[in-house]
C-alpha cells in the first residue's frame, strides 16, 4: 500500500501538471508503489510567501483523519473540509491553481488519497487502482481541492456548519462542486437548510433539487430575487495575511473561518421557499412519482466518493 512520503520538507510546494503526471505511475495508482518523494521534491517549486504552508500541519491533519474515520472513510470528508479550509488559508486565486494541489495530493498525502478513494474490486482479488484525477484533475474530483473548495463555497461567513451538513451528503460533492450557481451565497445557503431541515435527505435526492435549482437559475436573476452582500476583500485578505501565526485548526469543535459578513437571511429564507417548491416537483431517480411509476429523473450522477 502506498505510504506516508519518506521526504518531508518544511513547507508544501508547487507541483505543475507537467512534472505531476511522472509520478502517477501504474503502480501507484495501483497502490503497489510510494511516491519518489526526494525526486518530486527536487522538481517542485516553492510558493511565494511559502511560510504560510507549513508541511507538518496538513500531514498532521490526514493522520488524524485516518486515525478517526478509519471505519467510516466517506465520513472524514465533512470532518476534513473545515479544517483543511481553515489550515491552507488561501486566495481563490491561490486556490484556483492545481500545482498546489498537486504537491498536496502526491508530496504530503498520497497514502490518504488511497485511504479516501481507494475501491473495492468487486470479485477482483485487489482493489480498483485509483483515478489519476484523485491526485491531479479538476477542483470538484482532486482529493483535497473538492474539500477546500467545498468550504469555500458552503461556509457563511465565518461559519462552517454548513460546510459539514453539505460534506455529509456526497452528492453535494460528486454535483454541486460543478455547479456556477453555487458560487452566489444564498442559493448555497439555501440549499444547506433543506439538507439540515430534512426536506432532502438521499444523495438522489440532492441531485434532483440541484438538478433543479440550477435549471431554474437560468430564466431566475438570483441577484435580484436573493440580493447578497458586497463583501469586503479585505476581511479575507486579513485572514490569509494571518496565516503563519495561526493555532493548528482544532480537532474537536469547528473552527473558524474568514471574518466576513453571513449571506443575508432574508434572501436565504426566501431561496429556502422558492427551492422547496422546485423540490417538490423534481423527479428523484427510484422514487415513485404521482402517477404511481418511478422516476428516471434527478440528473446524472456518479458513484459517491
Amino acid at each position: 500500500m502506498t505510504g506516508k512520503p519518506t521526504h518531508q520538507p518544511e513547507y508544501l510546494k508547487h507541483l505543475p501538471d507537467r512534472s505531476a503526471s511522472l509520478f502517477l505511475t501504474e503502480g501507484l495508482l495501483a497502490g503497489q508503489e510510494d511516491v519518489r518523494s526526494i525526486q518530486l521534491n527536487q522538481v517542485a517549486e516553492p510558493l511565494p510567501e511559502q511560510r504560510r504552508f507549513m508541511w507538518s500541519r496538513i500531514r498532521d491533519l490526514v493522520e488524524d483523519a485516518m486515525y478517526s474515520f478509519d471505519l467510516n472513510r466517506t465520513g472524514a470528508d465533512a470532518w476534513l473540509a473545515p479544517r483543511l479550509h481553515a489550515t491552507l488559508r488561501l486566495t481563490r486565486v491561490e486556490a484556483a491553481d492545481p500545482g498546489l494541489w498537486n504537491y498536496v495530493a502526491l508530496g504530503a498525502a498520497p497514502d490518504y488519497v488511497h485511504w479516501r478513494h481507494t475501491r473495492s474490486g468487486g470479485r477482483r482479488a485487489e482493489p480498483a487502482p485509483i483515478p489519476a484525477d484523485r491526485f491531479k484533475g479538476p477542483h470538484y474530483k482532486q482529493a483535497f481541492a473538492r474539500l477546500w473548495w467545498a468550504a469555500e463555497l458552503f461556509r457563511d461567513g465565518p461559519d462552517y456548519g454548513p460546510v459539514v451538513m453539505a460534506c455529509g451528503n456526497q452528492e453535494m460533492l460528486n454535483t454541486a462542486l460543478r455547479l456556477e450557481v453555487m458560487d452566489h451565497r444564498p442559493t448555497a445557503q439555501a440549499v444547506v437548510r433543506l439538507l439540515s431541515d430534512g426536506t432532502v435527505n438521499t444523495g438522489r435526492e440532492a441531485n434532483a433539487l440541484l438538478a433543479a435549482v440550477n435549471s431554474a437559475a437560468s430564466t431566475l436573476f438570483l441577484d435580484a430575487l436573493a440580493p447578497d452582500v458586497e463583501r469586503d476583500p479585505a476581511d479575507a485578505r486579513a485572514w490569509v495575511d494571518g496565516a503563519e501565526h495561526a493555532m493548528p485548526a482544532s480537532r474537536r469543535v469547528i473552527p473558524g473561518g474568514p471574518d466576513e459578513d453571513r449571506a443575508p437571511e432574508e434572501s436565504v429564507k426566501m431561496l429556502v421557499d422558492q427551492f422547496r417548491e422546485l423540490f417538490a416537483e423534481a423527479p428523484v431517480r427510484g422514487k415513485e412519482s404521482p402517477s404511481g411509476s418511478a422516476s428516471d429523473g434527478g440528473g446524472t450522477s456518479e458513484p459517491s466518493g
